[in-house]
């Protein structure tokens, strides 16, 4: 996926999206990056290819607000993606 493929924010709804299910692996990598204690700033420029330094804001915003989403898909996202893989 290129850069212009991501949403500057994602969906923030209570039901899974295909924009969730598209970008399944991203998330776990944004999770995975986080647990490890990864610079925000380098997160955000190898996954999206957004640059923190010249684009702060919007660095920031595409950052938190995928990570988030990635943390509600481990509480409640995930149950969507198991129930739409059994049908």
């Amino acid at each position: 996926m290129t850069t212009s493929e991501y949403l500057d924010e994602p969906p923030s709804g209570v039901a899974l999206t295909a924009y969730d299910q598209a970008n399944v692996k991203l998330y776990l990598r944004l999770l995975d990056a986080d647990a490890q204690g990864a610079a925000w700033t380098e997160v955000v420029e190898t996954l999206f290819g957004i640059s923190a330094n010249d684009e702060p804001e919007r660095a920031a915003r595409v950052h938190g607000s995928h990570l988030a989403r990635a943390r509600w898909m481990t509480q409640s996202g995930f149950a969507g993606l198991l129930a739409d893989r059994t049908h």
